[in-house]
């Protein structure tokens, strides 16, 4: 182990108790897009023990001007990616359990997720997983690095239960454009700027380093050269529904959570199913009157102007629409 991480443990505030410690860590990633991939390889090739990732979607050509992590093979292979992110990552750390979960990210799935975790990385791309990330955290008392990116701007900022403002606090503070990098463009570097501020923090969690976390919510914006840092101890409230006095966790609650929802900006809807279907079903079926792809993750086919994506979960991406009532009758058309 020494030589893997001997330029690592070299670095006094590391050293070798901290890479002990960060070998009994469990991280969980949300999120396995540039964010997500680039701290999973990060925080693999550091040593930490054992790190989850899920994902809901698959990799598309699109992702690989930013998404280091990914392959053209792995778009030929319409592979999910927490799947292609799993094969990678034992690829380059044989010794750290790496475990891949083609999901939904939902109150009730982050349940059985967040078991025996000692830190969660946000790499998602929308808020209304943030929000339940920030209130079961909060409820599990498990601390939590938000980050996020678009054009050449990025945040980051760590959560820690009953000692930093949350999410939700923040936000109400400092409001966050609701912009994405499908309507405005990302580049490289702003992601791997965001993911060297959230493994830092992540590495002083991991190793116990009390007292160096970043304390402020952090801002950038690369093109113009703006960098600022922003003290936000004030903004926690007593009457937060996440981290004041009485909270009610309500990100939590089943009906606010999002059943169907348009994707981030990508033209597409997501739609979820009450029961799964079998994906050696649909293929035969699709097979008759389209050309169909088909993994053990996903099926995948083209109807009309639509590509759209069955997943093993019950889970459907509708391409080509951001209407959910379009969206709803094609599947209907193609399900029943």
């Amino acid at each position: 182990m020494n030589n893997r991480y001997s330029r690592q443990i070299r670095f006094q505030p590391i050293g070798e108790h901290g890479q002990e410690q960060m070998a009994k860590k469990h991280v969980l990633i949300v999120g396995c897009g540039a964010l997500g991939s680039a701290n999973a390889e990060a925080l693999v090739r550091a040593g930490v023990g054992e790190v989850s990732i899920v994902d809901r979607d698959y990799v598309e050509e699109s992702n690989l001007q930013r998404q280091h992590l990914f392959t053209e093979k792995d778009v030929e292979q319409q592979l999910p990616k927490a799947i292609a992110a799993q094969q990678h990552l034992r690829e380059i750390n044989q010794c750290i359990k790496i475990h891949a979960h083609v999901m939904d990210v939902t109150g009730e799935t982050l349940e059985s997720l967040i078991k025996d975790v000692d830190l969660v990385m946000d790499a998602t791309d929308n808020f209304d997983t943030r929000f339940i990330l920030n209130d079961a955290l909060h409820q599990h008392r498990i601390p939590w690095i938000f980050g996020a990116c678009v054009g050449a701007t990025g945040m980051s900022y760590t959560v820690i239960p009953n000692e930093t403002p949350c999410l939700r606090c923040l936000l109400d503070a400092i409001p966050v454009a609701g912009v994405t990098c499908d309507a405005v463009g990302i580049i490289g570097p702003a992601v791997q700027m965001v993911v060297a501020h959230q493994t830092a923090e992540a590495l002083k969690l991991l190793t116990g380093a009390a007292g160096k976390q970043r304390a402020t919510y952090l801002t950038f914006d690369l093109w113009n050269n703006l960098y600022q840092t922003i003290r936000v101890e004030g903004v926690k409230r007593d009457e937060c529904l996440t981290c004041g006095m009485t909270p009610t966790y309500p990100a939590l609650a089943y009906q606010n959570q999002v059943k169907t929802e348009v994707l981030c900006g990508r033209d597409t809807v997501q739609l979820r199913a009450s029961t799964s279907h079998s994906l050696a079903a649909l293929a035969a079926r699709f097979q008759v009157f389209t050309s169909v792809k088909q993994n053990e993750y996903l099926v995948s086919i083209t109807y009309q102007s639509y590509r759209i994506v069955f997943f093993l979960d019950g889970r459907t991406l509708i391409h080509g629409t951001n209407s959910v009532t379009e969206a709803k009758k094609i599947y209907y058309q193609l399900v029943g």
